[in-house]
């Protein structure tokens, strides 16, 4: 009898566990808090933030069921991540990243953006909007920054994702990072909308 008992609360164990870890979920308003203080350390030229941490947690109240939760404590310490999400997106990769980008945005990015020549894509890159809009002489130079960076601004998406053990977020981190281009526009830049159709803010 108490092989089973054993047996039994074995496999619920492994149930709950296996059910526990397999649930992992995007970190969504985490995210997008640590995109827009990413972006506007490259649209506003601010400093860039703080190293990454997580707040402590508040003190709560005690929980009468937590006693017999204890031993999942034990088990799955993950199993109360939920409570406090973060996401990471400060590395060396990602640090070296937003130099050059901040560097493209000062010295060229930020001309063709107010000139119409580039705007932002729905998909987290940028594309030229308007090459007219560009003179001649300057035409090659803008294709190579828009070039360099759209590469920094895949590397950085696919590193944030890699950082945060989670490669399969990738096109999660892009599309927020692509939301938070768009609503950091300054007025008269030009983006794509969902449809990909070009739009002036």
């Amino acid at each position: 009898m108490r092989k089973l008992v054993y047996a039994l609360l074995t496999t619920a164990m492994v149930a709950l566990v296996g059910c526990v870890t397999i649930n992992v979920y995007f970190p969504e308003a985490a995210a997008q808090k640590a995109a827009d203080r990413f972006i506007g350390t490259v649209i506003d030229q601010g400093a860039a933030p703080a190293p990454d941490s997580q707040p402590a947690p508040a003190p709560q109240a005690q929980d009468p069921i937590r006693p017999s939760a204890m031993l999942l404590d034990l088990l799955v310490p993950a199993a109360y991540a939920a409570d406090t999400p973060d996401i990471r997106v400060q590395t060396p990769a990602t640090e070296a990243i937003r130099g050059r980008m901040q560097a493209r945005f000062k010295n060229t990015l930020k001309s063709l953006l107010d000139s119409g020549g580039v705007g932002f894509t729905h998909d987290g890159l940028v594309a030229v909007h308007d090459a007219g809009k560009i003179p001649l002489s300057q035409r090659a130079q803008a294709t190579a920054a828009v070039a360099d960076e759209n590469g920094d601004r895949n590397a950085l998406y696919r590193e944030i994702a890699r950082a945060n053990g989670h490669p399969e977020w990738e096109s999660r981190i892009r599309a927020t990072f692509a939301k938070g281009w768009i609503e950091r526009a300054h007025a008269g830049w030009y983006y794509q909308d969902a449809s990909g159709a070009w739009k002036r803010k």
